[in-house]
């Protein structure tokens, strides 16, 4: 007798098990992660109240407008975080300098996986002496110490120019790409001599469709989770630089350099350095926390 025999009247089939997909798989295992979750929602928080806070919030202030009578007032109900020694409302400086922070963090990432990606594409899909003299720059540039080729190339730009954003994009996005294009060329070289690659060879396509449609879509998964873990990298990285004061003009790297300016034996404005502090933290914690459960979901070695 067969199953479907033995079945009892009128009863249902149970539905045939479908195989789920490797990116669907990832997405399962990222969500039942509870410090990806956690992360995320602590990132989409402080993301939203910086980027939406300055326009939604009833009376915000303008974080440059002073008023000497208000000057170094703690936290109250008029200013939430405070002010600063030129009246200026401390809550208002902290989300527009997240504004910045982000801003830098997100698109000087996009610059270095850019950058990153094409280099090592490139250098592994040829190989051979291209690949050679390639991977040589790259290791040259990383033995130059980060901060000193930061500090080198911002310093290359004119003196109204280095408050703005485009020096740190510049600066940033011409170090980071390093880590990115060994990544990615050791993915090419794994997967340069496939059989789907081999067979767009023969099929007559070119080099550049072959890298293009073939060979890096099947290196997403790598990229995706290095870009995750470069952003708060790079946001602290320009927290560094404002705090040498080679930053922009206003961020928590800015603010932090502000706070610990005004922190002396006679007088502690510990607001001034508590809450960017704080907003930094929570932010670079919630990037750490997304980009090591990412790492984990699109990792094959970690499905059980």
């Amino acid at each position: 007798m067969s199953a479907l025999d033995a079945a009892p009247a009128g009863s249902v089939a149970p539905p045939v098990a479908r195989g789920i997909g490797p990116w669907a798989q990832a997405w399962r295992r990222l969500a039942r992660n509870p410090w990806a979750v956690v992360g995320a929602s602590l990132l989409l928080l402080v993301g939203l109240l910086c980027a939406l806070g300055p326009y939604v919030i009833p009376g915000f202030p303008d974080p440059e407008s002073t008023n000497p009578a208000n000057h170094n007032q703690g936290p109250s109900g008029a200013h939430w975080f405070g002010t600063d020694s030129l009246g200026r409302d401390c809550f208002a400086r902290v989300l527009v300098g997240g504004q910045m922070s982000l801003l830098v963090g997100l698109v000087a990432t996009f610059v270095s996986v850019f950058i990153g990606t094409l280099w090592g594409a490139v250098a592994g899909y040829y190989g051979g002496r291209l690949d050679e003299v390639m991977m040589r720059f790259v290791d040259f540039l990383y033995g130059i110490p980060y901060m000193f080729l930061v500090i080198l190339i911002t310093l290359m730009f004119e003196d109204k120019d280095r408050g703005n954003s485009l020096p740190i994009f510049a600066a940033l996005g011409a170090v980071q790409w390093l880590s990115m294009a060994r990544i990615v060329r050791g993915q090419v070289i794994g997967l340069r001599h496939q059989e789907f690659v081999l067979a767009a060879r023969t099929a007559g396509a070119s080099d550049a469709r072959i890298i293009g449609r073939h060979i890096l879509p099947n290196c997403v998964g790598p990229i995706v989770v290095y870009a995750t873990l470069t952003v708060p990298a790079v946001i602290l990285l320009e927290s560094a630089l404002s705090y040498l004061g080679l930053g922009v003009d206003l961020s928590w790297g800015r603010l932090v350099d502000e706070g610990v300016a005004v922190i002396n034996g006679i007088q502690v404005d510990w607001w001034l350095l508590l809450f960017p502090s704080l907003f930094l933290a929570v932010t670079l914690l919630s990037l750490n926390l997304v980009g090591d459960a990412l790492r984990d979901a699109v990792d094959p070695k970690t499905r059980r």
